[in-house]
């Protein structure tokens, strides 16, 4: 039984992630658990929460996410007519980070999937602040969906890696899975001017090899680069489907991730962008 998390803030971006996580998992069965953090709603207005009217303010906020996430699921419900699937929802006074790692702890999730952007960002950019965050923090994969992206199978996988860290069973099982579902092809992309690998690099390949057995594994090389170029290149050039990065330490996606915005690296992404997680659960 699969288990999905996607947070929401009702935006039309939100609900397009819902709708994607519906699609991708429609032949299997999955728990959906849609979730709204709204501790930030509650202390915009108030910058010393205190008396009274912090504490109505909480429960009206509280009532109306509540009743929004009910007509949610129902409309859902009424949509998606899959015995295979479930759906529950639920309101939290946390902040979006704290919600969302406390729940996943809770219930095993295995993937959170939400909108690049949420209701208020930049139009001009590619990852919401929010998303930035959930990227950096939250102990789980995280598969991100941009809001203009029309859903199509992701028969086209690519995973860019530089062989240096060990992977965790966990995150390329998942992985492995979802390329098993659709027959994927997952190309491993190293960025380096050099054939010849470390004998740590050889082993960590080699276990990629075995993790992800059920996909249709091809090994690619590009010499060295501005990096977001040479993956975006890629993914022009192979009609990607799906962009999979790990977040660890001293990779190139931390470095992206620590930016003031993952915008100045240069990688727009126009497609799901999947990012594993390197920690322990």
């Amino acid at each position: 039984m699969r288990t999905v998390l996607i947070p929401t803030d009702f935006s039309t971006n939100a609900l397009h992630a819902i709708q994607y996580a519906i699609q991708l998992y429609k032949c299997e069965e999955t728990n959906f658990y849609f979730l709204h953090a709204f501790a930030d709603e509650v202390y915009g207005p108030f910058k010393k929460p205190n008396g009274d009217s912090f504490k109505e303010q909480k429960e009206t906020v509280q009532k109306n996410s509540e009743y929004v996430l009910k007509e949610l699921v129902e409309k859902i419900t009424l949509k998606e007519h899959n015995p295979k699937h479930t759906y529950k929802a639920i309101a939290v006074f946390e902040s979006l980070v704290d919600a969302v790692n406390d729940f996943a702890d809770e219930q095993n999730i295995d993937l959170v999937v939400m909108g690049t952007k949420g209701a208020t960002a930049d139009k001009k950019i590619t990852f919401g602040s929010h998303t930035v965050q959930v990227f950096k923090y939250v102990k789980c994969p995280v598969l991100a969906i941009p809001e203009n992206y029309e859903y199509r199978q992701p028969k086209k996988i690519l995973f860019p890696t530089d062989y240096m860290i060990p992977y965790k069973r966990r995150e390329l099982k998942l992985l492995n899975t979802l390329a098993a579902l659709f027959k994927s092809q997952l190309y491993c992309l190293h960025i380096s001017d050099f054939e010849d690998l470390s004998y740590r690099q050889i082993d960590n390949k080699r276990f990629l090899q075995e993790s992800l057995s059920k996909a249709y594994l091809s090994f690619e090389r590009s010499p060295v680069k501005n990096k977001a170029e040479a993956i975006l290149e890629f993914i022009g050039t192979n009609e990607i489907d799906l962009l999979v990065m790990v977040n660890s330490r001293h990779s190139f996606l931390e470095d992206m991730l620590y930016r003031s915005t993952v915008d100045e690296i240069g990688l727009h992404l126009k497609l799901p962008f999947l990012v594993l997680q390197n920690l322990s659960r």
